[in-house]
């Protein structure tokens, strides 16, 4: 996994216009210019935040690759959500998750007895 190429791509796209462009007249020439995994690719171009959530994209970083998406803020919340349910607990980053992926809050406890 390339999460450091994964998170240039996300900041790349967030401040450069001419990358922003790149991204909708060549997304796959502009992901070629980054060492990124099929399954990273793959969540870009089909602009999956909830994998590259679990991927370790920092939040910071994939909150404006949404909004670039035109996904709104609780649709992105919600969407990153749904990535852990649907690929499981994120893998890298500083979001990763540890201890077998139980919750050491209590209201993490909660919504877990809620399931």
């Amino acid at each position: 996994m390339s999460l450091y190429y994964l998170q240039k791509f996300l900041y790349v796209l967030n401040r450069d216009e001419a990358a922003q462009q790149r991204y909708h007249d060549d997304l796959d020439g502009l992901i070629v210019d980054f060492d990124l995994s099929d399954e990273e690719s793959n969540a870009l171009k089909e602009g999956d935040i909830g994998l590259l959530y679990v991927l370790g994209v920092n939040g910071q970083i994939l909150m404006h690759f949404a909004a670039f998406l035109g996904i709104e803020w609780f649709d992105y919340l919600d969407l990153m959500r749904a990535g852990t349910e649907k690929h499981g607990p994120v893998r890298a980053g500083v979001y990763a998750t540890t201890g077998g992926g139980e919750s050491f809050t209590v209201e993490g406890k909660d919504r877990e007895n809620e399931k």
